[in-house]
């Protein structure tokens, strides 16, 4: 090994091809070794090198014929095999006799699957984590197995370029042209590639692609592996990426919204999944991201959903739902025996039950850092809690509309404000359910205070879907209507007395109690809207019908609402 001028090291391969390395952070912490794709060179890894570098000994350098190293003088020399013997250099060299944590990107990925199941390596390396770059072998038998064909073809078209990059003479002049270097710098966000860097590289390409994906017997590992799948990826789709189990026994894959080049839109995002892989590999606790990341497991095993006004109706029935699926459950509502009888129902002795008045802005807050402290970033959030209100606008009084604004609109907006940020700084995705109503689009005399409430979380949740889209966040408006739960038992009918109130309360809760559409009906609902990521849910036929109404008749709506309808 010896030293460029800036200090930092060179690495001699085997067949002579010098590499440029560089190391930054605690020689005696844990390592990292991080390789880079096509056509970037080690710059790629900055934003997460300076996050790791706090608790870690990072190392990075360029691949051959990219960057400050040298590239080899045939085509020969790009081989998967020459890569790993790169790989095996640099690891004698620079952290000798220890095991390493891999970290690759792209072209750096699909050369480290490769090296990872060399017998080189063998008790060399203690994790790996990839982005964007499956091993070719794994790629051949995926379209061969593969049962889904919308998944091939999507992945087919992805794979355009792979076929123009394997073409003579013409990917070279329009790299050389400078057309693609400002073409991907335009669609990705990402500096421009050097063109020696790009030129360079489409050996690769050439030199493994064809024989590998043909190779009928793709190769094992059994090190802990994560893959690190952007969803807006567009030249390597997460099916593909993902779809490896069979190969590797301890997967965990997550999926990070964002595009190919997530190494530099979201480095704290890749910095920290890397972290939290490496404590538990060396021994420390499994974060509750990683957890959930574990492969094998149904679509919401130990996914954690966060469900207010849960201590009855729609929001102890959805719970119980999620609950059933494997999720684990924040049981919360205002009334902490109700709240925990929820969680004894749950009965997987994990969900926990917590007292929060959703109208309490800082006691949501608090809430939310307790969710986050002692379980996690939630994947789900329901906002759920919400009054029932009646009567004429003339009797509804300045009280009556401060209360019911604080509950059905405060009490989401708390909701989303304390749980969407730390969703989009999680980097991981996520969906948030508010609970509207049919009544947000079917005006009714009586239902003022209450429709406005359910219009305004209808509004709100279109314009949150919209923002948080890029994030992977998706909101859901879910608008049931006539649901038999207690709702109606404590319903406020404004400008009555109590006896008044009582008897309309009783009449009320029986019509609905005839209609007899079940929390459990519109829970199942709830799920599959998020599954979906559907943006307006409607429940109940007359919320569907009513939604349809509203959209083409709005003039007989406004007739119908003339008339005296109870809630």
């Amino acid at each position: 090994m010896s030293n460029k001028r800036d200090g930092s090291p060179t690495v001699t391969s085997p067949d002579g091809v010098r590499l440029a390395v560089q190391t930054t952070g605690d020689p005696a912490a844990p390592a990292v070794v991080a390789v880079h794709g096509y056509p970037d060179d080690h710059t790629v890894w900055d934003g997460v090198v300076a996050d790791l570098a706090v608790d870690h000994h990072v190392i990075t350098y360029d691949v051959r014929g990219a960057g400050g190293s040298e590239a080899p003088r045939d085509r020969s020399g790009y081989r998967l095999d020459h890569l790993t013997e790169d790989l095996v250099a640099v690891l004698d060299e620079v952290a000798p006799g220890r095991k390493v944590h891999l970290l690759a990107h792209d072209w750096g990925a699909i050369q480290t699957w490769h090296s990872v199941t060399d017998p080189r390596l063998a008790g060399r390396v203690a994790s790996y984590t990839s982005i964007s770059g499956p091993d070719l072998d794994h790629i051949g038998a995926w379209f061969r197995r593969r049962s889904s064909l919308r998944d091939v073809l999507r992945q087919a078209r992805a794979s355009w370029y792979t076929v123009l990059f394997r073409t003579p003479r013409l990917p070279e002049l329009i790299w050389r042209s400078g057309l693609g270097a400002r073409l991907v710098s335009a669609m990705e966000g990402v500096p421009r590639a050097v063109t020696r860097d790009a030129v360079n590289g489409l050996e690769l390409y050439r030199a493994n692609i064809a024989e590998r994906i043909a190779d009928p017997q793709p190769r094992r590992t059994d090190l802990p592996v994560q893959v690190l799948a952007p969803t807006r990826d567009r030249y390597v789709t997460p099916p593909m990426q993902t779809g490896i189990g069979e190969f590797v026994p301890d997967l965990r894959v997550r999926h990070i919204p964002g595009g190919h080049w997530v190494p530099r839109s979201r480095p704290d995002v890749i910095a920290r999944a890397v972290r939290e892989l490496v404590t538990h590999v060396e021994g420390g606790t499994e974060a509750p991201a990683l957890r959930r990341a574990r492969a094998g497991t149904g679509r919401w095993t130990d996914r954690l959903v966060v469900v207010t006004g849960a201590g009855s109706g729609i929001g102890r029935a959805t719970a119980l739902a999620f609950a059933r699926r494997g999720a684990e459950i924040v049981v919360a509502d205002r009334d902490l025996d109700t709240a925990q009888r929820t969680v004894d129902l749950i009965g997987d002795g994990r969900s926990t039950a917590h007292q929060v008045d959703v109208s309490d802005g800082g006691a949501m807050e608090e809430f939310a850092k307790l969710v986050v402290t002692e379980h996690g970033v939630p994947d789900v959030v329901i906002n759920n809690a919400g009054i029932g209100m009646a009567g004429s606008f003339a009797d509804t009084t300045l009280a009556d509309w401060q209360r019911i604004v604080d509950v059905n609109l405060w009490g989401v907006i708390h909701g989303c404000r304390q749980f969407a940020p730390l969703m989009k700084e999680h980097g991981e995705g996520g969906h948030i359910v508010n609970v509207a109503s049919a009544a947000a689009y079917l005006p009714q005399r009586t239902l003022s205070a209450y429709a406005t409430t359910k219009s305004a979380v209808l509004t709100l949740s279109e314009c949150l879907r919209a923002e948080l889209g890029d994030d992977g966040i998706g909101v859901t408006a879910l608008c049931p209507g006539f649901v038999h739960t207690n709702i109606t038992a404590t319903t406020r009918f404004v400008g009555t007395d109590a006896a008044t109130e009582q008897q309309r309360q009783k009449a009320t809760t029986a019509a609905y109690a005839k209609r007899n559409y079940t929390p459990e009906r519109v829970a199942e609902a709830v799920v599959r809207a998020v599954e979906k990521d559907v943006a307006l849910a409607p429940v109940t036929p007359e919320a569907h019908v009513g939604l349809a109404l509203s959209r083409l008749t709005p003039g007989l709506l406004r007739a119908v609402a003339r008339k005296d309808v109870s809630l």
